[in-house]
């Protein structure tokens, strides 16, 4: 029985890695490029029908070349109230609206802004690594309380933790593979 509760702990720690490491890579999907990237509109608050609805609720979005992004919205109605959350959101874009479509250019990133962006990934992967070995203490101290409850040999759990420290280090790894694609492609001219 102890022995499966050894096997839950780990599956359940590995779960909750791999969703630290999906949230981790759709927050660096959120950090402008060069390219256009609906990710980066996706989750913006735009003001609509008496309430607040993220942007994929209210719009399509189709990338007619790299630097271009065209926002659609569903209904004629919500364009003002798209564009103007746009040029509320930061992100140094400027809409363009002819009354049915919202057109986005991506103007080229300059060296120091692309440095800059890197380091803000960098620090994004950190908190990603660092929430993954929150869930590891967090494991630990679950198979410290199997040990506890008694039934599991000490061996057992020894061998449990450093399955536990694999499945952590294999985590970020995929945190860190994320992270250089996402350099890569910010530092790439």
């Amino acid at each position: 029985m102890s022995e499966e509760l050894i096997g839950m702990v780990l599956a359940d720690a590995g779960e909750r890695m791999d969703e630290a490491v999906a949230a981790a890579r759709r927050e660096f999907s959120t950090v402008r490029t060069g390219r256009a990237n609906s990710a980066l509109l996706e989750r913006i608050p735009v003001d609509a029908y008496g309430v607040t609805m993220s942007m994929r609720e209210l719009a399509s979005f189709a990338i007619p070349e790299a630097s271009q992004l065209i926002v659609t919205p569903h209904d004629p109605a919500n364009i003002n109230a798209i564009e103007r959350a746009i040029q509320q959101s930061q992100l140094g874009l400027v809409p363009s609206n002819d009354g049915r479509i919202i057109r986005l250019s991506f103007p080229p990133l300059t060296q120091e802004r692309r440095r800059e962006l890197a380091r803000l990934v960098g620090s994004m992967a950190e908190d990603s690594r660092n929430r993954i070995r929150g869930l590891r203490r967090q494991a630990r101290k679950d198979l410290d309380e199997v040990e506890k409850e008694g039934g599991v040999s000490a061996d057992a759990v020894a061998r449990a933790g450093d399955q536990l420290d694999g499945i952590t280090r294999a985590h970020e790894r995929q945190v860190d593979e994320a992270l250089a694609s996402k350099e890569d492609e910010l530092l790439e001219v």
